[in-house]
């Protein structure tokens, strides 16, 4: 069966704590899909208990990274990966709400480009985490819908999802840590693409610590920011500058260990 959503998963060494998350993304997700466990070397401690959930479960595919090391490759290459029009990024943590997923994608389906879950919109709420990354997300996000007109309050969140062909035709940049979903909320914003959001509720994770690193990741989270103010462009402006920076060939289908399937 083709599925209609794509989920992806980063991950770097869950190990058996991947699998509670698993169990709930396959009971919660209605609609046809396949859920891509996206790790960076074959030794991730996530992989034997995603692959023996997979083993049951064909919808689960363990997905080798080979774009490079950390978050943002792990999902730039999920996407690339995906076989359905839709793809949904999701943590290994579990703070997401694997019910949304098929809201989130029937959103992408009816013709928005980014359907996000938002925080900070009437109905959602974030529940733990810290303080200052908390209060520059929201600001974040509120000062882009009502400056930039984006169509989201919460820009900075990952759980989103995507048309995968929007994706493709303008690329992905990021390569340091969790700022796609800004770069991409930014990009659409700037074509002046539909962008769509559903509230959630946000929950820190309950066990193991978070990669998210402020220092590391906040530069690329601002220089998204400032990219959606502007003028309008076209899929021509971005492809043009997509092009310029030599993007990795997308990946064949493979299989558990990575190698072309």
């Amino acid at each position: 069966m083709t599925p209609r959503v794509s989920v992806v998963i980063p991950v770097y060494n869950e190990g058996a704590g991947v699998v509670r998350h698993l169990e709930r993304i396959l009971r919660e997700v209605l609609l046809p899909a396949e859920i891509l466990v996206v790790h960076d070397m074959p030794e991730d401690t996530t992989v034997p208990f995603a692959t023996e959930i997979a083993r049951h479960d064909p919808r689960v595919r363990t997905v080798l990274n080979t774009y490079g090391p950390g978050p943002a490759n792990a999902i730039r290459f999920g996407i690339d990966a995906a076989r359905a029009p839709v793809a949904v990024v999701t943590m290994a943590d579990g703070c997401d709400d694997p019910r949304q997923v098929d809201d989130l994608a029937r959103l992408v389906d009816r013709g928005v480009v980014v359907a996000a879950a938002s925080r900070y919109m009437p109905g959602g709420q974030q529940v733990g985490g810290p303080r200052f990354k908390r209060m520059a997300s929201r600001w974040a996000g509120r000062s882009l819908r009502l400056l930039a007109r984006a169509g989201t309050r919460d820009a900075t969140n990952s759980f989103k999802a995507y048309d995968t062909d929007f994706v493709r035709a303008v690329g992905i940049e990021s390569r340091t840590g969790f700022e796609i979903g800004i770069e991409l909320t930014a990009k659409a914003t700037r074509l002046r693409r539909p962008v769509a959001e559903i509230p959630t509720i946000w929950l820190d994770r309950q066990l193991g610590e978070s990669r998210f690193d402020v220092g590391r990741f906040l530069p690329s989270y601002l220089r998204w920011y400032a990219f959606a103010f502007g003028r309008r462009l076209t899929e021509a402006d971005l492809a043009a500058r997509w092009a310029a920076r030599k993007p990795d060939p997308a990946p064949a289908g493979r299989d558990r260990e990575g190698t072309p399937a």
